[in-house]
């Protein structure tokens, strides 16, 4: 009985909620009459009270004037009857009981409802429902056809071919009907609603005979058949059918062109029902599925409906709490606050027309809810909200909106939007609950804990364990940091600990303690507190782990939670992960690992790690290198030793017989892999030779050892440390004599910065190099000055044991520690060719040594091969030409004999096998056992010529080894041996300064006769010297102006009917600069140049803009080029058929009989520009900028071309530095036809500055070609003119150093004085050049004598001391003299001559006392009386110059060793002062090419004066005497044929006074090689200086012999003026780089830049050398900075460009590939797509952006991209689809970004039309989205109307927006129509304005 009340109250219940409001029905009102339910609650007035508030309370806004208004009529009207109150009163608790919101407790088994997918996992879905619910969905509740599915995959243990995961099926925000399967209560309280999506649940409520068409049901693809799809509706008795065709949109809008799956969920209408529902056909299309709505006519019940239909309602009722409804005519719903429209919240009223969506239908009480959010009002639409960004954030003092009773609170959020909290969330328990605490405007401290997709709202909790709580969901949680936790269970893979209410964790069996522990439910119980900490967390998959162990739970070291975190020497602790051969994997936090190497495991020798080490185990590491973009890291479990053990052992060591430091004999006993295990003689103590401390060069190591055998004993051995195991020795000769030497300090103490020290490198790491000295201290050499070349890997420059040079650059005594240079410039140790040579020497005889060591050996063939020595000639038998050209003679007596000649070593020669050859020994290889031969005719053939010592000869390399080289003498045949090497750590060389065999070098020999080495000895000269192997003819390029456009060459295959005149229509395919590609009818390629668009083309604009891709186009035919000849042949030809039309769409020939045809009767290109004469004006449009040759090309017509040299391109400095920057690829161009450069290319020559005439009074550009010192300067101008500056003319100001700010090919602005001659005569002086500055001129010109005036004031140079007086050179052409009486006060005697003080060159102020114009004489004064200037003679003294005429028999009786102290002294003085020039006066037959500057060049500044001195140049000019003040008796050597830095030595003078130096190792001779070679010469002193070999030998003939003299005193300063040259070139900063070795020195210069690797890459391209260009991009990526991820992903973008253009798809995919894994993947995606899309690869970009689409959805960047790719192809629909699914796919917050995005580029790309519609439609929506509406303002002032614009401005100043905002609007109005309107337009702004100020403050007042 008690069960049946129950029932009935239910059902009155159902009655009273559902039917109530619709009060039509008398009989239900009757009912309600007959069977009353009791009577009513008695209140308190507490309660009343705030049941009053909450019912007036307006949670929407709802209080609207015209509803107040309402109420007060209510009020007054008539009194109700006391049955009305009592249902009032009544009313109002069931208006609180129904519009109750849903919770756990009312949902019940079949309750059919509407969700949202939330999570999709592998095996279940997380679906967000109504009012904050959660339910899930099984993997085995998707339908029956994927549970067979599944069961398959199951029995077969294999996946069938068509199952497809639940995350390829369903994605989040997918709407979904659900019903609700079971209610679970699990062990904790909690309730987990299970659901069903399977049809048959959700749709059982339906049969067939109810199927009518227009209904709107769910279902999944059951199977897949040849039309069609069988879909599985649920619906018994009915088969669903889903035909191809009406999939087909569907497939291709929403499934991304893929079929259809099994187990697919789709949403479905019914078209067409026959058989009485036995068979239905269905339609899937998104317009009919969205479009869908309930209507009566389907006979929809209470029984059968279904959540998600969307019906027409009309609104009943309108409370606080929500809505009441009344749709299909009989039914009713309720719609509760959370799904009111928000933006029509507040305006409902009764009998209101709304679209409402069913949100869930309760199987027993049949209640409906329902919606009126617009999201859910489109069937089939996904939700796009999916997230909320402040998740697990605690807000302070959040204020209430509406309290609820039991449903909760709503709160309004900082911004706007509205959150709500359960009941159950606003406080910590019921008891403490205070209703009175939620009044509206009350605020509280929340935090949000979960976002609900089906309400849009974010959920609150206010409890204070949750706000507290330190995490909330996995995301809070990061790896490495200690959390508490309890434990839940103890599994066999671990244990399950819960961190949070909604966080749990495994900790691994592994990780459960230090060990592994056996039974870990001993140590740990269910319900413990632990603490652990993080060693993994995935938010996504929520997977978190954790450890226990206790070391890495209480480690105080810093964790490592990713690569970058590794720094070099950080230590920490790690848990070992695998144990290996090889070493160890260590794991720490993140998945981050790194290998600790074997030999870093420990200090000692572990055999077999595995016995040491254990899985798990935890360890302390220390990191040593790591590489984050390679994830890759290095460890070492060897830690820092203690110092006081390090002392210790020190003492130990002491007190053994054999000490560090000490030279001892050895005995060889046995050899182990790394080197010779000896015995230290006398007392046999065991030791140990490394082979690497076998010698100082690093392949004689290995020699050495292959050929010792046991019992040989080695003498002079170093000890490096002595220890109880064994002694370690050194063999290294350098190592040796430093000991000796006393520079081998032992302790920190005795060691500064400064010193030079020799060691051998220990190790080497990626951050530098540890350097080891005798004493067994060591250093770090970082890698930032381990060489004066970049360093990209350390182990590229040195290897372990090699012998080193170091300096000392810091020390720290206390750590123990020092750091070391290993660069060049900083471990000088003297001369480096002195160094090069006794390398060499050391190098030959350890070499000799090894060959004494094979000659004792019992073999026939060894001892053979140790007695061939180089240059030895042999009569060989042709055995065999290998396929490489090489050739194989036979061994003849001595069996085993490899002689090999290379191809080169051939010599071209034809051989055949048996063939008798001389040949020539070039090297024995002593470990391979080889022989390497040459038959080249010089070699074979040498001639008997005497060779000198110290001569500088060339010769060409024949073979080359890692450390030396073998060079024939170009002279005589002989070999000659010499170092690759000036230096112990010179051994580092970039590929662009390598060697090649055939290269031709400089030598300057040391030894005249071979020796017992066979070779001669000698040093190779100036890098600048060397030749490249000629290995083919130097070809001309092809012409880059042939290019073809490969769009072109794709057309040429077709045939064409065309003739010139045809009017044609066609396509645009792609753009170029200078002309447009169009595909005509049948796939025809034509082509239309940049001059046949536009009648007049304005200039700077460029006319292929005009057209788009994919933009219809008329044309006429005018011509057509033939694609083998590039000529335009006539229509008459036979070929014209073949060739590619040449189109125009000028208007002016479209018109009938309005076009011209080209000129296609001409042969000869030069016929084509006869019609072009020089001063014409023509339009040309810029092809390209040509860096090397400095021109601009350009085209004039399609088949006339034209170039314009740079320096008349602009009169700019600007400009002409960086042209590129103001002249645009396509941009079209006024020139001036100057004349026809080059007549066999036939191009015009043309100038952008008016005609190039060079008259006189012209202002032209030139570049500067040669300075001439006191001279002054060469100028050249485009088209072979020249012309000279005097010095007079450099400036308005003269100065004695005024030629060095010149170098050549510098820019200057040149003003021509004279054009009479051939060479032009011209002045840069401002005054002239650029007269409208009006600059100040403190020197006027002084042309002739007319332009003087006695008593005039003015300065001028000195040109020469004469007896009669000092001549001054006052103008080009005007020359003053300076009587001996008006020079000086001082008196002057002859031995004491004005020339000391006053040198040529010298600047002086003179007056002018007299003027002869007859005899055009000029006598001046020098006197300080008459100038107010210093004394001549109180001048500091100065080297004095070359004696003059008169001294000549005086010079040549001088004994020749005085000559040779007066040569060096006055050439040492030319390299001090930088300058080496001849005399200006008088001229003479012998003059030369002066030498340029040099004082910048070698680092030191001139003296004021210095800059004029003067080289022995002419027949009559002699070498000086040196002066007694000058002549210090101490000779000065000098060797000449070196680079200018080893040229430099100094006098005695300024040793003196040099800075102190840092103490340095000093030796007297260098290194003490342990050599005895007769044939070396004494070490030459420190400084290089030397003697000149050839006058020393032979004083006599070199008096004798003048003349030859001379020629070679000629032919050597010849040479030093050229090398200064090229020196002088190479520090030019506006150099453009023009070989590989200039590319290598920028980029050393600037490793990080990527435009220097690309042009590096650029210059190999030119060249078509594709895989340099491969290499160079390669070693850029290595080599650029990770920090610099810019500058890399440029190197990549190239990198793409390359394989694109010149590589296979496979190469381009692979460098693809790997660019996604080092750079963010966009950015290389939209990178790929833009080089897809300018090479005309449209499907592949087309494809690439669906790949992009997949992968980055969520990126609007990545829609808006390939709108604009769909646009300008052509494709306006495609792009509009691509809209609306990046509408559907994007969060709502970017739904008007991406809307106006597209809206700009349809008004730039498609229909400005539709732009203007979606723009519009956007901002009706939006009318405060002032961005967008500035964007709109944008587009119609750049393709609109003024009248549109000034109409879209009216709109937005009447619009209601922020103050600030309105400013900002008004004032771009105003801009607008101060630049487009009138005056009076402005006005009227303004007084807008000034109206729209006033009525706000108006307002405000």
């Amino acid at each position: 009985m008690k069960i049946a009340t129950n029932d009935l109250n239910c059902e009155h219940c159902f009655k009273k909620t559902c039917w109530r409001p619709g009060a039509g029905h008398s009989n239900m009102a009757a009912m309600e009459e007959s069977f009353p339910r009791g009577g009513t609650r008695k209140t308190h007035k507490s309660e009343k009270a705030f049941q009053q508030s909450v019912e007036q309370d307006n949670l929407f806004d709802i209080a609207t004037e015209e509803e107040s208004t309402k109420r007060k009529k209510t009020q007054k009207g008539p009194a109700k009857t006391k049955k009305v109150k009592v249902e009032t009163r009544e009313s109002s608790k069931f208006v609180r009981e129904k519009f109750e919101i849903l919770n756990v407790e009312s949902l019940c088994e079949g309750m059919r409802i509407l969700g949202c997918v939330k999570e999709v996992n592998e095996l279940e879905l997380v679906i967000s429902l109504p009012n904050g619910l959660q339910g899930c969905v099984q993997v085995t509740e998707i339908c029956d056809a994927y549970t067979e599915k599944l069961n398959e995959q199951v029995a077969q243990e294999e996946p069938p071919q068509d199952l497809v995961s639940l995350p390829e099926l369903f994605s989040p925000g997918m709407l979904v009907r659900c019903v609700v399967s079971s209610l679970d209560t699990t062990k904790w309280g909690k309730k987990n609603v299970m659901l069903s999506l399977n049809p048959k649940n959700v749709n059982r409520v339906l049969s067939a005979e109810t199927l009518k068409p227009g209904m709107l049901l769910t279902g999944t693809v059951s199977s897949l058949e040849d039309h069609g799809y069988l879909v599985d509706i649920g619906v018994s008795g009915a088969r669903a059918f889903l035909p191809l065709q009406k999939a087909q949109e569907y497939i291709r809008q929403k499934n991304k062109g893929a079929r259809l799956k099994v187990g697919q969920y789709l949403n479905c209408l019914i078209e067409e029902v026959k058989g009485s529902g036995g068979v239905v056909t269905l339609s899937v299309g998104h317009s009919e599925v969205s479009a869908a709505i309930a209507t009566e006519e389907q006979s929809w019940t209470l029984n059968s409906l279904l959540p998600g239909l969307v019906v027409k309602g009309q609104v009943q009722k309108v409370t606080p709490l929500g809505l009441t409804l009344k749709f299909l005519s009989f039914f009713s719903g309720l719609v509760d606050f959370m799904h009111l429209d928000p933006k029509r919240a507040g305006t409902y009223f009764s009998n209101q027309q709304v679209r409402a969506c069913v949100l869930c239908v309760h199987p027993r009480t049949r209640a409906v809810r329902l919606s009126l959010r617009p999201v859910f009002l489109q069937p089939g639409r996904p939700l796009t909200r999916l997230l909320c960004q402040q998740l697990g954030a605690v807000l302070d003092d959040v204020p209430v909106q509406g309290f609820f009773g039991n449903a909760g609170a709503t709160f309004k959020l900082k911004d706007g939007a509205l959150a709500y909290a359960r009941r159950n969330h606003l406080s910590n328990s019921k008891k403490t609950f205070k209703p009175e605490a939620f009044k509206p405007g009350n605020t509280h401290k929340c935090r949000i804990i979960d976002y609900s997709q089906m309400d849009e709202l974010a959920l609150l909790s206010l409890r204070t364990s949750i706000i507290e709580a330190q995490f909330l969901w996995y995301h809070d949680i990061k790896p490495g940091a200690l959390v508490k936790g309890k434990v839940l269970t103890i599994k066999p893979h671990g244990m399950v600990v819960k961190i949070g209410k909604q966080i749990r964790g495994l900790v691994p069996t592994m990780h459960l303690a230090d060990i592994l522990i056996k039974n870990p439910e001993k140590k740990y119980h269910v319900g413990d507190e632990v603490k652990c900490r993080v060693l993994l967390c995935d938010p996504k998959a929520k997977k978190l782990m954790m450890t226990l162990k206790k070391t890495l739970v209480e480690s105080k070291l810093p964790a490592i939670t990713c690569y970058d975190d590794a720094k070099p020497g950080l230590q920490t602790h790690g848990f070992i992960l695998r144990v290996k051969d090889y070493g160890c994997i260590v794991k720490f936090y993140n998945d981050v690992q790194g290998l600790v190497p074997r030999h870093e495991l420990s200090a000692e020798y572990i055999p077999d790690p595995e016995s040491v080490f254990y899985t798990g185990q935890v360890v302390k590491v220390v990191v040593l290198n790591c590489e984050p973009s390679k994830e890759r890291m290095l460890l070492s479990f060897r830690l820092l030793s203690d110092p006081k053990q390090e002392c210790e052992g020190q003492s130990q060591k002491k007190k053994k017989a054999v000490s560090a430091g000490q030279l001892v004999d050895v005995k060889v006993l046995e050899k182990t892999k790394d080197g010779l295990k000896v015995a230290v003689l006398p007392h046999n103590t065991p030791g140990f030779l490394p082979t690497a401390h076998l010698s100082d060069h690093v392949t004689n190591g290995p020699l050495l050892y292959h050929w010792l055998q046991t019992g040989d004993t080695l003498h002079r051995v170093l000890c490096l440390s002595a220890s109880e195991e064994r002694v370690l020795l050194c063999r290294k000769p350098a190592l040796v004599s430093a000991v000796e030497g006393g520079q081998n300090p032992k302790s920190f103490s005795e060691i500064h910065p400064g010193m030079l020290l020799i060691g051998f490198v220990k190790n080497i790491k990626d951050y530098g190099v540890f350097v080891q000295f005798p004493s067994g201290l060591s250093g770090l050499a970082p890698k930032a000055i381990l060489s004066d070349k970049f360093v990209t890997s350390t182990s590229d420059h040195f290897v372990e044991g090699q012998t080193v040079v170091a300096k000392v650059t810091n020390v720290d005594e206390e750590k123990q520690r020092m750091l070391l240079s290993l660069r060049l410039s900083d471990c000088t140790l003297g001369d480096l060719a002195t160094t090069s040579l006794l390398l060499l020497s050391q190098c030959l005889e350890e070499r000799q040594g090894v060959r004494s060591l094979m000659s004792n050996r019992d073999s026939v063939l060894i001892q053979t091969l140790a007695e061939m020595t180089p240059g030895m000639a042999l009569d060989l038998e042709v055995q065999e030409v290998l396929e490489d050209g090489s050739v194989l003679f036979s061994e003849g007596p001595v069996p085993g004999l490899v002689l090999r000649a290379s191809k080169y070593h051939r010599a071209g020669q034809e051989l055949e096998p048996g063939q008798k050859k001389k040949a020539v020994i070039l090297n024995v290889d002593m470990l391979k056992l080889e022989v390497h031969v040459s038959l080249c005719h010089d070699l074979v053939n040498r001639k008997a010529k005497k060779l000198k010592k110290g001569n500088d000869l060339q010769a060409i390399v024949q073979h080359l080894e890692e450390s030396f080289a073998v060079a024939s003498l170009v002279e005589t045949g002989h070999l000659a041996a010499f170092s690759l090497t000036s230096h112990l750590n010179d051994t580092f060389r970039f590929d662009s300064e390598k060697l090649q065999v055939g290269q031709g070098v400089s030598l300057t020999l040391q030894t005249t006769e071979p020796g017992v080495t066979g070779l001669l000895l000698a040093v190779e000269g100036p890098a600048a010297k060397r030749t490249m192997r000629q290995t083919r003819k130097d070809s001309e390029t092809v012409d880059e102006d042939e290019e073809v456009d490969p769009a072109l060459v794709i057309g040429t295959v077709k045939k064409h009917t065309l003739s010139i005149g045809d009017m044609v229509t066609g396509t645009v395919k792609s753009i170029k600069p200078t002309h447009v590609v169009v595909t005509l009818e049948d796939g025809i390629i034509g082509c239309i140049h940049a001059s046949h668009i536009l009648d007049d083309v304005p200039v700077g604009t460029s006319p292929t803009a005009k057209l788009k891709v994919g933009k219809k186009v008329t044309a006429r035919v005018i011509g057509g080029r033939d694609m083998k000849t590039f000529k335009f042949l006539p229509i008459s030809h036979p070929r014209f058929i073949r060739t590619i039309p040449e189109l125009s769409v000028r208007p002016s020939e479209l018109k009938e009989d309005g076009h011209t045809a080209l000129n296609t009767h001409s042969v000869s290109p030069l016929e084509k520009i006869k019609q072009y004469q020089a001063g014409q004006t023509v339009t040309c449009f810029l092809k390209k900028y040509n860096m090397v040759k400095k021109w601009l090309e350009v085209e004039i017509a399609p088949d006339v071309r034209g170039r314009i040299p740079l320096l008349l391109t602009s009169l700019s400095f600007k400009v002409l530095k960086h042209p590129d920057k103001k002249f645009q690829i396509g941009q079209a161009l006024k020139a001036t036809v100057v004349g026809p450069a080059d007549s066999s290319k036939a191009f015009l020559s043309l100038s952008l500055i008016g005609p190039h005439k060079l008259k006189k009074g012209e202002v032209a550009m030139g570049r500067v070609v040669k300075v001439t010192p006191k001279e002054g300067l060469t100028v050249s101008f485009p088209f072979g003119r020249v012309g000279r500056v005097s010095m007079f003319h450099v400036s308005d100001s003269y100065s004695e150093t005024c030629l060095e700010d010149f170098t050549p090919q510098q820019i200057v602005r040149c003003y021509v004085l004279s054009a009479a001659s051939p060479v032009l005569t011209l002045s840069l002086r401002s005054s002239r050049t650029n007269p409208e500055t009006k600059s100040k001129i403190t020197d006027p010109e002084i042309n002739s004598i007319k332009d003087l005036e006695e008593g005039q004031l003015l300065r001028g140079f000195v040109k020469s001391v004469q007896p009669s007086g000092v001549l001054v050179g006052l103008g080009p052409s005007v020359t003053g003299l300076a009587q001996h009486p008006h020079v000086s006060q001082h008196n002057q005697s002859k031995n004491t001559p004005y020339d000391r003080h006053l040198p040529e060159g010298k600047l002086l102020t003179a007056k002018v006392l007299r003027l002869n114009h007859q005899e055009s004489l000029v006598e001046l004064s020098l006197l300080p009386d008459a100038t107010g200037k210093q004394d001549a003679r109180s001048a500091p003294l100065r080297q004095p110059p070359p004696k003059r005429e008169g001294r000549e028999t005086e010079a040549v009786e001088r004994n020749h060793e005085g000559k040779a102290k007066e040569k060096q002294q006055q050439k040492q003085k030319e390299k001090r002062t930088g300058k080496g020039q001849e005399g200006a006066q008088p001229p003479s037959k012998d003059k030369k090419e002066p030498q340029k500057p040099q004082a910048k060049k070698l680092g030191k500044r001139p003296h004021p004066e210095s800059s004029s001195e003067q080289e022995i140049g002419s027949k009559k000019q002699k070498k000086a005497v040196l002066s007694e003040e000058d002549d210090s008796g101490v000779e000065v050597y000098y060797r000449e044929g070196e680079e200018e830095a080893e040229e430099m030595s100094m006098l005695p003078k300024e040793k003196l006074t040099r800075p102190a130096e840092a103490p340095r190792l000093q030796l007297s001779s260098g290194f003490v090689w342990d050599v005895g070679l007769d044939t070396l010469t004494p070490a030459l002193p420190p400084h290089g200086e030397s003697s000149d070999s050839e006058e020393d030998e032979k004083p006599e003939q070199a008096t004798q012999k003048k003349k030859s003299k001379k020629e070679r005193e000629l032919e050597k300063q010849k040479a030093e003026k050229e090398l200064s040259r090229l020196e002088e070139a190479l520090m030019d900063p506006g150099r453009q780089p023009e070989s590989a070795e200039d590319f290598d020195r920028l980029v050393l210069s600037s490793p990080s830049s990527s435009l220097l690797w690309l042009q590096y890459m650029a210059f190999h391209l030119q060249a078509t050398e594709i895989e340099k260009a491969r290499a160079v991009a390669e070693r850029a990526l290595k080599t650029i900075s990770f920090r610099e991820e810019q500058e890399k992903l440029n190197v990549w973008v190239a990198l793409l460009n390359l394989e694109n253009m010149y590589g296979s798809q496979e190469s381009l995919t692979k460098v693809f590939e790997r660019a996604v894994q080092y750079n963010e993947p966009l950015k290389v995606f939209l990178h790929l797509a833009d080089i897809y899309t300018k090479s005309e690869k449209f499907q592949e970009a087309g494809e690439l952006y669906n790949r992009m689409l997949k992968r980055f959805r969520q990126e609007k960047a990545v829609w808006v991209k390939y709108g604009a790719f769909l646009l300008r192809r052509g494709k306006a629909e495609a792009s509009h689809h691509v809209m609306q699914r990046a509408l559907e796919c994007l969060p709502k917050k970017e739904h008007v970004d991406v809307i106006a995005k597209f809206a700009q580029l349809e008004f730039q790309l498609g229909d400005a039309e539709r732009a203007r519609a979606i723009f519009e439609s956007t901002l009706s929506i939006y009318p405060k989205r002032t961005d967008v509406w500035s964007v709109y303002i944008d587009m119609i002032i750049k393709h609109g109307s003024q009248k549109e614009a000034r109409d879209i401005f009216e709109r937005v100043i009447h619009l209601s927006l922020a103050p600030k905002r309105m400013k900002f609007f008004f004032k771009r109005y105003l801009d607008y129509e101060k630049q487009h309107g009138s005056e009076k337009d402005v006005q009227a702004v303004k007084a807008k304005a000034l109206e729209y100020v006033e009525a706000k403050s108006a307002m405000v007042d």
